[in-house]
């Protein structure tokens, strides 16, 4: 966290608690949009039970027209056309529905079956007998009570929730249906029966049954209409359906009561008013059922427009916290985003050396505080820089001295090293040296030195850089040469003798300082080296090269009081043409941007390429080549290049 801005801190946040709430409003909203989506449904349900409820009525009472020899006053044969036209007419309103509908209620194939075979009804109905026709109708008519149960199945009819609406739907699909069926059947009986004034045994038995039924069925749809009313938050079930209901109620129970008489076999059987009081009770039960299902999709869609007000509720109240939120986090980051400026601000002027600059604000809470603490910060600071500027005056004064004293140290350094007239008397060698410090005053050491005929070159490399590093190299050059002046041919001898001088001295000088010192001797194309340092690189006339490790010739100088087991001599004889060359490690050692080191193997590559040229051109290469790889790189180590060409 404390790697973010506050900006990514505050999304980040956000997007944490926005992860749940979305997640709970989905969650939400999509449950009110399955119970919208489930109501919705029930409506289409009673939208196809509509046509289905004509059949239901239409039917049954063309099934009567069959029997029509055996009623005077239905002779006419107008009514059949008039019913077929009406049963087609709704058949019609049932396939559009159907069409509209198929994929949600999923019923098109009973429905496809059921007009199919009406069809074939109307085409062959001459051709059959009394006991065919009504056999076709009452299975026409049970399809029909099948497609109407069904729908209710698809359609969450028989799922309803609620209390009033469940037994709305158990009135108009299940309790209704069947007391129509039992009243068409009690007037189907009345009649087929109507010609005589007596029943056998088997009709009363079957009349009473079909009574006992229809009472039954009565008596629970008075009681679950009454429980319907009374759980009614609407309150419009009762003064709209009480009346058809009771009216209902009193028909079913007037018809049935005239059916009971028949439990004595001395009653006589009155088929015409059988027949009169089913249609009145079968009018009645249509008007209920019509009225009912007008209610139920009354109730289903005022369900419907609650879900969707509870949605635009939800989505208030989410609009409104979210407002909050953002006001708050708006609000929030602001304050600490002008806590921050303005801290910035005085940080800058500060920076700038005005420490009289103080912050003042209203905010009374932690970052407050922090800008209180910046105060007493800034109070601390023109304290202390008072005393820095003090102490500053003093360093400035001791630079002034130290950094008199490193140019006199380096212009001695400078002044020690052999000159190019110096370096052209030494005969049969031509000679190149380069030494380049990282600071002002460097650790690096080469020397050319003639006494009496011999050549003593030095090489050397003095841990760091700096004054110390400085004052001992001037310390090996004068240890070199003084040893040189007293003749001293032993190599052995020769640095044990300047490791014991520099020993003691950086003893005295309390430093951890030592040096690498290569020395070799030359003489008439005879070259001894001796002395631990990088190693010694020679080009033969022909451009082989043969590199000398000088890892087991000595031991550096000023780490111990005394080498003299550890030094040893190699000799190389030298011909025409032949160039040495010798190192320190801030050749080897360079870095470029990439922090790629510059290596001992480019070295030797550069020397190789221009062996024929002479000493200078070839350490001019070289150089050219260092400073090519280093590139805007800082240099950090010293850099020293001696090039010897036997002549």
């Amino acid at each position: 966290m404390n790697r973010l801005s506050y900006p990514q801190k505050f999304t980040l946040i956000g997007f944490l608690f926005a992860m749940p709430l979305t997640l709970v409003m989905y969650l939400l909203i999509s449950e009110i949009n399955s119970r919208v989506d489930f109501a919705q449904k029930e409506i289409y349900g009673n939208q196809y039970l509509r046509p289905l409820r004509q059949l239901r009525e239409y039917i049954p009472k063309l099934q009567l027209l069959n029997n029509h020899d055996l009623n005077p006053n239905l002779s006419n044969s107008d009514p059949r056309k008039v019913l077929e036209a009406k049963i087609e007419s709704s058949f019609q309103s049932l396939a559009n529905i159907d069409l509209q509908l198929s994929t949600t209620l999923m019923v098109s194939k009973k429905f496809d079956k059921i007009y199919q075979d009406w069809q074939n009804f109307k085409l062959r109905r001459r051709q059959w007998s009394i006991e065919t026709y009504d056999f076709v109708y009452q299975r026409l008519a049970a399809d029909i009570n099948k497609l109407s149960l069904r729908v209710g199945d698809t359609s969450n009819l028989i799922l309803d929730p609620d209390l009033d609406t469940y037994y709305l739907m158990d009135a108009t699909l299940l309790k209704l249906p069947e007391m129509q069926k039992i009243l068409s059947e009690i007037r189907l009986i009345s009649q087929t029966r109507s010609a005589r004034s007596y029943a056998t045994p088997a009709e009363r038995a079957q009349i009473i049954t079909l009574a006992g039924k229809l009472r039954e069925l009565n008596q629970d749809l008075a009681i679950n209409m009454e429980v319907g009313f009374s759980n009614n938050p609407h309150g419009n079930l009762r003064p709209k359906l009480s009346e058809p209901l009771r009216n209902f109620n009193s028909a079913v129970e007037q018809l049935t009561g005239q059916l009971d008489k028949l439990i004595y076999p001395t009653a006589v059987v009155e088929y015409p008013a059988y027949l009169d009081g089913s249609d009145r009770v079968l009018t009645s039960s249509f008007q209920l059922w019509d009225k009912s299902v007008d209610q139920l999709d009354f109730l289903v869609q005022k369900r419907i427009y609650s879900f969707v007000a509870k949605k635009r509720v939800i989505a208030i109240f989410v609009s409104i916290i979210l407002a909050i939120v953002i006001y708050l986090f708006v609000s929030f980051y602001t304050a600490v985003m002008q806590t921050v400026f303005v801290l910035d601000e005085a940080s800058k002027k500060m920076a700038s050396g005005n420490f009289n600059h103080k912050i003042s604000l209203d905010n009374r809470d932690e970052l407050g505080q922090v800008v209180g603490s910046f105060n007493k910060i800034a109070d601390a600071l023109i304290h202390a820089n008072q005393e820095i500027t003090v102490l500053n005056d003093r360093l400035k004064a001791e630079n002034m001295r130290m950094s008199a004293e490193l140019d006199v140290t380096r212009k001695i350094q400078q002044m020690l090293l052999p000159k190019d007239l110096e370096l052209k008397e030494v005969i049969g060698l031509d000679i190149a040296g380069f030494m380049e410090a990282a600071e002002e005053v460097g650790g690096d050491y080469y020397d050319v030195l003639q006494h009496e005929g011999r050549v003593k070159i030095g090489i050397g490399d003095v841990t760091g850089h700096g004054l110390e590093s400085g004052v001992l190299m001037i310390m090996v050059q004068t240890a070199v040469r003084t040893l040189l002046a007293y003749n001293e041919p032993d190599p052995v001898r020769f640095l044990t003798a300047i490791n014991s001088a520099i020993y003691d001295n950086v003893q005295r000088m309390k430093c951890d300082k030592n040096a690498s010192l290569a020395l070799l001797d030359y003489q008439n194309g005879i070259l001894k080296l001796s002395g631990q340092h990088e190693e010694m690189i020679l080009v033969r006339c022909n451009g082989a090269v043969e590199r000398f490790d000088t890892i087991d010739l000595g031991f550096p100088i000023g780490l111990d009081a005394d080498i003299a087991e550890f030094v040893a001599e190699t000799v190389v004889h030298l011909y025409s043409g032949d160039v040495v060359v010798l190192y320190t490690d801030g050749i080897t050692e360079s870095e470029n941007m990439d922090k790629v080191l510059y290596g001992l193997e480019r070295l030797i590559e550069v020397i190789q390429i221009n062996w024929r040229e002479t000493a200078s051109e070839i350490r001019q290469a070289v150089i050219k080549d260092v400073r090519s790889h280093i590139g805007k790189q800082k240099v950090f180590d010293d850099i020293t290049l001696l090039v010897l060409k036997q002549k």
